[in-house]
Parts: C-alpha cells; structure tokens; sequence
C-alpha cells in the first residue's frame, strides 16, 4: 500500500515537495490555507497532484502516515497542533530531499547573516571548477523540484533555521555556518537558544567523513560549539587567529590551510567588506574539501559578482549613490552594510520586526547617518530607538515614497540605503519584491 504523505503549504517548497514524492510513489495530498499561484496549480494539474487551497481538510490531513510541513509555517499553527496531537510525523522538506538524493553530496550553508552570499559564491566556484551542481534551498529553487527534475551529483543549499526544525535523519557532507545573531525571536518564543538549536541542527547527524565549517570569531558559536556534541571535521575560519586546518587572514591575506592550501588577498576578493572576507573563507574552504583546484578557487573568488538585493549599487542620481540591501532582514546584517559605507548616509529601515534589538546599530547610527526614512506599518519601535540619535525621522508606507524622501532630503556625495533589519510582509510580498521597488523607484527618479 503507498505511503500516504500530506504536503502543507503550497509555494516553492511544498509543490517541489509534491513533484518528488509523487516521483517517488506516495499518495499524495496538497493543502494550502491561501491562494495557490497559477504557476503552481498548473505544476500540480500537469502531474495530477490532489491538492486544496483557501481551506484545510482536517480529517483528510489526519489521515496522512506523514506530514511535509513548509518551512513557513511554524509549529504554532492550528494545524500543525492537531497533527501533533494525533502524533503524525511532521518532517521538513529537507529531511525529504535527503531521503531521496541517492548518492548525490549536499554542500548545507546556514547562519544569521552572509548565508545567501557564501552559498552563491561557492555555486560560483563549483560551476568554474567543472563540478555539476545546482544552487538550491532558501536561495530560491527548491532542492525537492531539483532531485525531481534534474538531479546533479551535488547540492549547494541554503538552509534557514526553519528548514532545519523537522529534521531526522538530514545530514549535510559540508556542513557551514557562517555566524548566529538574534534573528526570527517572534518564531522561536523570544528566545535566542530555541534559535541557536535549530542552527546546529545542520551538524547533528553528521559522522566523522563530514566538514564542519564555523567562524572562530563569533562568539555565540564558540559559546555554544560544545554544548551541541558533532562527528564531523572541524574547520574553523578567523581574522584572529591562525588556523592549522581551515582558513584564516593574516596581514591582508587570506590562507587556507586545507585541501592543496591557498593564498590570496584580500584586495583581490570581488566581494567587499570585512564580512565578506569570513563568507570567502568560508567558500573557498569548502570547495578546497571538495577537490576544487586552488588556481580556479582563486580565480573564481577575484571574478564573483555579488547577488541581487545585498549591498547592490542601484545609481547615481546627482551625485547621491543608492544602494539596495533588501535582503537585511535583521539588525546584524544591516550593522554590516553600515559597517561597510564610509560616507553620510540616509538610512531606509522597517518593516515587520521580528523581536529586533536596536542597541546593536546606535553606534554606527550616530556616527554616519544623517536621517532615517521609517518604511513600515508600525515604526514606533525605530522611532524609540534613534529619535534622539538622527536629525531627521520621515515617516513613508511605500518604496516609492522612501525613494523621493530620501532624494528630496539627502544631498551629493552621500548614501542612500535601503537595508531594513526587518521582514518584508507588511508592506511587500518579500524581500526581492521590496528591492525590485526600490530600485523602480530609483530608476524613475
């Protein structure tokens, strides 16, 4: 008789998660609360998925030998309670793909900040370096669609803490996590080490043939390093100190200690930045794992591009440099991309905030920036934390608004920033949409 698997939730996901496991012989039953995307229905028609939206089927869901929840939806739910209460298991999409990659490597990036950066970047360096892979998880694709579709010998896959909560058996061959800062409290009851647990998720199943790769100088990892016991290879990464076997920087250059070794500088790195410098190391320690030649590392990291919506220089407009950095969905990242302007800056922060402490930035705030635009539905908790800090606070519930505010206000030779600290949700259906209007809206200028 066939398994019979529920998927709950029906974007990316939970529809990759569909085409797999009808692949793969299960029974197969969708269900989404909301509105499905014509793309996806069609997806699901095409290959003659079951599915429902608008609507949970509770007695039908209950029904399910074992239920796929998407990552989006946290345990909290009404209808993840009553699959709990009838001790259905619940896993998550990554704990699918594992059981179904075959033979294939999984190279699993995850952290607060840097992830999607050092996951493109180490895509980048496989693809130079003649390895078949694709570039899948919360970067975009979803891994289960992928081994569907088209199955590669290896798996670059962001990770966010969410995919990593239902997990049994999931175990990444290269395990990275690049740093861990207060992030998604509202998900995890207001309580960091409900979120530091399911960051080390990533490296709990992994044996002693598996990389661990972690950064030496964070100091939450290292506070929590051994407290969550793992098999695998440590290979740590620092500017502090030097590594016997991982990668660290010492006098502007980069040295990595594994694999054939590698030397490089830091001025040669595309990406920019000191917290660039860690999501570097980071890639070019795990491609040096997977056998990729030093010379095509090298090349590969002098060449990268960036990714869309972190840090990316949008125009000039008389003289004022906009940047987008939509995808700083919490403090931390947008500490760093302050960290990384060395001229007045007009800051565009908000959105819906996810238990943000804002001590973090005061410093930075009362040293480069000029004015704040509050792009959000609830700015309050902005408006406490730098009122007293920045000469001006602009109120504005658009990207288009934010835009001219900050044209109208700012002057040549400064910043404008789009770096929120927040989720996108309130105002916008993601992040990637948030930036695609800014940047329209800079263009219209």
């Amino acid at each position: 008789m066939k398994k019979k698997i529920v998927i709950l939730g029906g974007g990316e996901s939970g529809v990759g998660a569909a085409l797999l496991c009808k692949q793969q012989g299960y029974d197969v039953f969708l269900s989404d609360g909301g509105t499905l995307k014509v793309v996806y229905k069609q997806e699901l028609h095409d290959n003659g998925i079951l599915f429902e939206e608008g609507t949970h089927s509770i007695e039908k869901i209950l029904s399910a030998d074992e239920v796929m929840k998407s990552p989006g939806i946290p345990h909290s739910n009404a209808v993840v309670k009553r699959i709990i209460e009838h001790k259905i298991p619940i896993i998550s999409e990554m704990e699918l793909a594992y059981r179904h990659k075959g033979v294939s490597k999984i190279i699993g990036i995850t952290g607060s900040n840097g992830k999607t950066t050092t996951t493109a970047l180490i895509y980048h360096i496989c693809k130079n370096g003649g390895l078949d892979c694709a570039l899948v998880g919360n970067i975009g694709t979803s891994i289960t669609k992928q081994i569907a579709l088209y199955p590669k010998p290896y798996y670059v896959v962001e990770i966010s803490s969410f995919q990593l909560d239902d997990i049994n058996l999931f175990r990444p061959d290269i395990a990275i996590l690049t740093n861990l800062t207060e992030d998604h409290l509202d998900r995890y009851d207001h309580n960091f080490e409900n979120y530091i647990t399911s960051k080390f998720n990533i490296v709990k199943n992994q044996t002693e043939q598996d990389f661990f790769i972690y950064n030496a100088d964070d100091p939450v990892t290292l506070k929590y390093l051994n407290q969550f016991p793992f098999h695998s290879k440590p290979l740590p990464i620092s500017m502090n100190n030097e590594q016997p076997d991982g990668a660290f920087i010492k006098n502007n250059y980069m040295n990595v200690t594994r694999g054939e070794g590698l030397t490089m500088s830091i001025y040669d790195f595309a990406l920019k930045g000191k917290h660039n410098q860690y999501n570097t190391m980071a890639a070019s320690v795990a491609t040096s794992v997977l056998g990729i030649r030093k010379e095509k590392i090298r090349e590969s990291v002098s060449t990268f591009e960036g990714i869309e919506h972190r840090l990316e220089n949008v125009a000039t407009v008389r003289g004022i440099l906009f940047i987008n950095d939509s995808k700083a969905t919490n403090v931390n990242s947008t500490w760093y991309a302050l960290e990384n302007i060395d001229r007045p800056v007009t800051l565009i922060l908000g959105g819906v905030d996810k238990g943000n402490d804002y001590e973090l930035l005061k410093d930075l705030v009362e040293e480069k920036v000029q004015r704040i635009i509050c792009m959000g539905l609830h700015n309050e908790k902005i408006h406490e934390a730098f009122g007293d800090i920045v000469a001006e606070m602009i109120d504005v519930t658009s990207a288009q608004e934010a835009v001219f505010a900050a044209y109208k206000h700012s002057k040549k030779g400064d910043v404008v920033l789009l770096s929120p600290a927040c989720a996108s949700f309130d105002l916008f259906k993601n992040y990637e949409d948030r930036g695609n209007q800014f940047k329209e809206a800079v263009k219209a200028l």
